[in-house]
């Protein structure tokens, strides 16, 4: 393991010939391909978003604003409850309704009969 650190060392030069850094010709005209084509791309996206913006601006400018709504929304009654205006709880009525004084208190519902049972019992 030493011997890959150490400066000293040298590769035998009659085992394979120097290679240039930039590779072969035919390795350097791909990469020149490549790259041109990558800019070229690119600048293709660009003038296609530029495209899609501008068509997008002008359907805009020639959109008729009295065209954007065809019903005129009803004026809504604010509410002191949120829960009620969010449509979660009902709204009930601050005071309850009065029942009439004169007639006599109706008997619970019994499961057995479906209906309120007589007040009497019967």
């Amino acid at each position: 393991m030493a011997r890959f650190f150490d400066s000293k060392a040298r590769a035998p030069s009659h085992d394979l010939p120097p290679i240039p850094l930039g590779g072969t010709r035919q390795q350097a005209m791909n990469r020149l391909q490549v790259g041109i084509g990558g800019v070229l791309g690119v600048l293709m996206l660009v003038g296609l978003a530029s495209v899609i913006q501008n068509q997008a601006d002008e359907v805009e400018r020639n959109a008729v604003p009295e065209a954007a709504s065809t019903n005129i929304p009803e004026p809504r009654t604010k509410s002191a409850d949120p829960l009620v205006e969010a449509g979660v709880v009902p709204d009930l009525p601050a005071t309850p309704t009065p029942t009439p004084t004169g007639s006599a208190p109706t008997a619970p519902v019994m499961p057995e009969q479906g209906t309120s049972a007589p007040a009497n019992g019967r």
